[in-house]
């Protein structure tokens, strides 16, 4: 199913998504960094999505994805089908949506959106605002990793080090960055990885949707990070880069990865490279 027979394009606006609520394909989910935004008010029919489900949970990376079968019964308990388009937003600006549709990635599930400023923007645009609980139909869906390559796990980015045309994207504060902050053993950051903060890909202006495309382009490339290379993006634990990973899809990136284990996995180990 590639992109192009989607109901809606990757980046929705809140007024085109008003006017498909009704459409039986559709699946919004309310992924919210905080789980009153959901009581508080959400777009009619979105069902709640706690955003620890997100995570393995557990061992040395509980950042890491979940396996196959958590996967499977999390996306069976949404009620997810291989005809269902999903629409993801949140409540800060794209962060924990952006992981939920990179996760939809990694199981090959492409038909998705995601709400452009999330909650904020919807509320802006003056649409209607429910508090009424949408209960997801549960389905049976069989989530397989049919897309791999969405993700890089830490052999091979270890590997891929300096390699041309393979860059890296810390999605991370500048003081994480520079090793001046941090919860790791180890503070810095990846060899030759460029920073550019999530915040600073949202237009604190117009409701936290995503700045202007001509804009970031113009950014990323005087960082180094062209369309046409493979990028890696990372933050903390994959939820700010949930965001850059799908800024840089809606940019035309066409090799946008993830590293799902981030710092958490990076900076916590003795056996990795680190930057100041």
């Amino acid at each position: 199913m590639s992109s192009e027979d989607n109901l809606l394009p990757l980046i929705v606006e809140p007024e085109q998504l008003a006017q498909h609520l009704d459409d039986p394909q559709l699946l919004i989910i309310d992924v919210p960094l905080k789980a009153e935004s959901y009581t508080e008010g959400h777009v009619p029919g979105a069902i709640y999505l706690d955003h620890r489900r997100l995570l393995h949970g557990s061992g040395e990376v509980p950042n890491d994805v979940p396996d196959e079968a958590a996967l499977s019964t999390l996306f069976s308990s949404l009620g997810l089908s291989r005809d269902t388009h999903v629409v993801a937003y949140d409540d800060e600006g794209g962060g924990w949506a952006g992981r939920l549709l990179w996760t939809l990635e990694l199981i090959g599930h492409q038909r998705y959106s995601y709400l452009n400023g999330g909650i904020h923007a919807w509320r802006e645009a003056g649409l209607e605002i429910t508090t009424t609980e949408h209960a997801p139909r549960p389905s049976d869906y069989e989530a397989e990793f049919l897309n791999p390559d969405t993700r890089i796990e830490i052999e091979e980015l270890l590997e891929r080090l300096g390699e041309k045309g393979f860059a890296i994207w810390d999605a991370r504060s500048q003081e994480e960055y520079n090793g001046q902050k941090g919860q790791n053993k180890h503070l810095g950051h990846i060899p030759g990885a460029v920073n550019m903060d999530w915040i600073d890909v949202m237009d604190r202006s117009r409701s936290l949707r995503i700045r202007d495309y001509a804009e970031l382009i113009t950014e990323l490339e005087a960082l180094g990070l062209t369309p046409d290379m493979e990028v890696v993006t990372h933050c903390q634990s994959h939820h700010r880069s949930g965001l850059t990973w799908l800024v840089g899809k809606a940019l035309g990136f066409e090799k946008m990865r993830a590293y799902a284990g981030s710092w958490k996995e990076w900076g916590n180990r003795d056996d990795t490279p680190i930057e100041h």
